[in-house]
């Protein structure tokens, strides 16, 4: 398992685990530290035991491992215990890369499951929409926008979101489903906040934002959520055609192409980027270019809800 992202590895090894569990009910399972890996210690566990059990030695840590541990590893591909399942753990960079080639080139039988980080919203979307796939369970568009807007920084927590609601949600699992159970959270996200004021909802827009601080928000986030949501409305704006054939054009998911031209429904070009302007100066301020962070935010707030037109 490759890759930063810590939840998809530790799911993908633990359904691996489950499985061959239910393969053979007397798999052993061991457990190895690349980064404090002692000469010898993978032939030791990978040696046959007296009842000859499938074994499944897990091994974390192998972006840190040591010399032994990589130079002894790449030989014990040549030759593999018989059944014996080694899962590899690398959580990113260039230590051990010799290992990962070894095992990309179909050494020992190996393969590379890579657990990347995901990092766009219509990543994340795809994934809550694969977990109420994979369990059986129809869910809204809009219901999973705002569970990606509400649990956008940790994947975790959004797995966990979509297990709750599989579990307890008995019919179709709509906006207004999440809005009961995470209400709270959707309302207070930096995306709820963009939203309403990209749609001209200056009093409610400010009133949120100003909710979310006093809880505890960063101004960087929600300034991040807007920058997202107008670099998207410039991407589409003036394009034509379907959301589906444009998708692959503007490196956007077809959901985000619907949503951003219903988002720029009463702005005009000027407008938008007079608002992308004042974004990038309000960024500059609440990074350290003004004492006043929270002054800046409202004041880009204000802008983008009269969708950056000058006052006449």
């Amino acid at each position: 398992m490759s890759g930063t992202e810590s939840f998809l590895a530790e799911r993908s090894i633990r359904q691996l685990r489950e499985l061959l569990k239910l393969e053979d009910p007397s798999l052993e399972v061991s457990d190895i530290d690349a980064s404090s890996y002692a000469p010898g210690e993978l032939l030791t566990v990978a040696s046959p035991s007296l009842f000859a059990e499938p074994r499944m030695i897990r091994v974390s840590s192998v972006e840190k491992c040591t010399d032994d541990f990589l130079s002894e590893t790449i030989s014990y591909l040549e030759n593999p215990a018989d059944d014996t399942y080694l899962v590899l753990r690398h959580g990113g960079g260039v230590r051990g890369k010799r290992l990962l080639d070894a095992i990309r080139s179909g050494s020992g039988g190996g393969i590379e499951i890579v657990c990347a980080e995901l990092k766009k919203d219509a990543e994340r979307y795809e994934f809550a929409s694969s977990e109420f796939r994979a369990a059986g369970r129809r869910v809204s568009a809009g219901a999973l926008r705002a569970l990606v807007a509400a649990f956008s920084d940790d994947l975790t927590e959004l797995s966990s979101a979509c297990q709750q609601l599989v579990a307890d949600a008995s019919a179709e699992i709509t906006e207004a489903t999440v809005d009961r159970y995470y209400g709270g959270r959707v309302e207070a996200s930096a995306f709820a906040v963009a939203d309403m004021a990209i749609a001209g909802r200056h009093g409610e827009a400010l009133a949120l934002a100003r909710h979310a601080l006093a809880s505890g928000a960063d101004p960087v986030p929600m300034v991040a959520a807007f920058a997202m949501k107008l670099r998207t409305m410039a991407k589409v704006l003036g394009t034509r055609g379907g959301s589906g054939q444009l998708a692959g054009q503007l490196g956007l998911a077809p959901w985000q192409i619907d949503r951003a031209r219903r988002d720029l429904a009463g702005w005009s070009g000027a407008g938008l980027g007079r608002s992308i302007q004042m974004l990038a100066e309000t960024d500059e301020n609440i990074k350290g270019g003004s004492r006043d962070a929270v002054y800046s935010l409202e004041r880009m707030i204000g802008v983008i809800a009269e969708r950056g037109e000058l006052p006449h």
